[in-house]
């Protein structure tokens, strides 16, 4: 039988303002991203998410981000490696420490928007953010764009990695993400993103924005939490997966033996 994760970046904000679907998400993902504080989430929120995520059976990971509260951390910024290895580390030991009080361990990292973008193509990011989780969490699973600097890095080190695919964007011919500005990067139909995903994990291909299929890696699908149709699409691919034969479980990660 086919296994996939589904992940989501979960009820980002701050204090009582909550971003995206809350916890009526957690029925359908087996894994969430959890904000650390930098470009979103709050000590309360995180505490709150560690607990119900854990209630709900669901995998808990840190989505550490660059510290830029008003662009929600999709803006580029110009950091160092040693920069990003210093804010990873912070903001993985800040959700770990709710996750040993919760009783769970962390189950894997996933960097969140634009320094994940950043870590996809820029080796030396990719290699300071690996570094960050070996010294910090070294059972945690990296997840990362397919194809990326950022799984080849975490690789390399010896951890266990998931090459990350997404139902709800499109991509360009070299298997990026088509960037948010441009036309035609979110997909807004929910069938459009189960075909999508469906043919991500069956064929291990994506039919790019240009319509050419090019190959990829899908051993962990992300939804975005604050998309429009959040709720509507999480429950309409976890529907149609198991309708499908296909197991929805959290990411076992993979590793360079």
């Amino acid at each position: 039988m086919l296994t996939i994760d589904l992940n989501c970046d979960f009820a980002e904000g701050f204090g009582p303002y909550r971003i995206g679907a809350g916890r009526e998400m957690l029925q359908y993902v087996s894994s969430v991203n959890l904000a650390c504080g930098f470009h979103a989430g709050d000590p309360a929120i995180m505490r709150q998410m560690v607990y119900e995520a854990r209630d709900a059976g669901v995998a808990v990971g840190a989505h550490p981000g660059l510290p830029d509260k008003l662009g929600f951390g999709r803006r580029r910024m110009d950091i160092s490696k040693d920069e990003a290895y210093e804010m990873v580390v912070y903001q993985i030991g800040a959700l770990q420490a709710f996750c040993t009080v919760a009783g769970i361990r962390l189950h894997h990292v996933k960097p969140h928007g634009a320094l994940y973008n950043m870590a996809a193509v820029q080796a030396d990011l990719a290699q300071a953010i690996a570094q960050a989780v070996k010294d910090v969490s070294p059972d945690a699973i990296l997840y990362g764009l397919s194809g990326s600097e950022l799984v080849r890095a975490g690789r390399e080190i010896g951890l266990h990695t998931a090459s990350e695919v997404f139902a709800d964007r499109t991509y360009q011919a070299d298997g990026s993400l088509t960037p948010r500005n441009v036309k035609g990067a979110l997909l807004e139909n929910g069938e459009q993103a189960v075909r999508q995903v469906l043919q991500m994990i069956r064929t291990g291909t994506v039919c790019t924005l240009n319509g050419e299929n090019i190959p990829i890696i899908g051993e962990t699908v992300c939804l975005h939490g604050d998309g429009n149709h959040a709720l509507h699409f999480a429950q309409t691919i976890h529907r149609r997966l198991l309708e499908e034969g296909i197991s929805i479980q959290a990411a076992c990660g993979n590793a360079n033996e």
